[in-house]
């Protein structure tokens, strides 16, 4: 099976049933992808499957098959972060990292879809990713000042 991993074409023989994760995590060693709960309801393991964010634990590898897959190693580096990497540190949005990197992932393809910027449409787009570790005010204000230095819209204090 080939399939395209940050922009580099790799290889896959294994079991064509294994889940897009555990060949992420396992066979291609990148792990910044999380699992959260193995059943698609917490978003930890978000990546994103030919431009659409999707959970990686659902995944059969063979669905990507011939596809482009993009894990949070795609957003940026320890050097050379991803806006909303930097935003996450700078607002508090990053909580105990399990549910990060989905969170970014989720949070990056939303600011770069068009469409308002602005808490209720930022709150709609991360609700399928869920923190254990904080009430979510953190997490869309990290989201939201990313917006606004890429030019996005001000938000609307409620």
């Amino acid at each position: 099976m080939k399939l395209t991993v940050n922009g580099k074409s790799r290889d896959y023989a294994g079991n064509p049933f294994k889940r897009l994760i555990d060949v992420l995590r396992e066979d291609f060693a990148l792990t910044g992808t999380k699992e959260g709960c193995g059943e698609g309801e917490c978003g930890a393991c978000t990546v994103v499957l030919d431009g659409r964010t999707v959970n990686s634990c659902l995944i059969p590898v063979a669905q990507a098959e011939g596809k482009e897959v993009r894990t949070i190693e795609s957003f940026g580096t320890p050097g050379k972060l991803h806006p909303m990497q930097k935003a996450f540190l700078e607002h508090g949005g990053a909580q105990c990292g399990i549910c990060t990197p989905g969170m970014i992932v989720s949070a990056a393809c939303w600011a770069e879809a068009p469409g308002p910027k602005n808490d209720a449409t930022c709150r709609q787009a991360l609700a399928g990713n869920l923190c254990r570790c904080t009430g979510y005010q953190h997490i869309v204000d990290s989201v939201l000042a990313a917006t606004k230095k890429k030019g996005g819209k001000k938000r609307a204090r409620r």
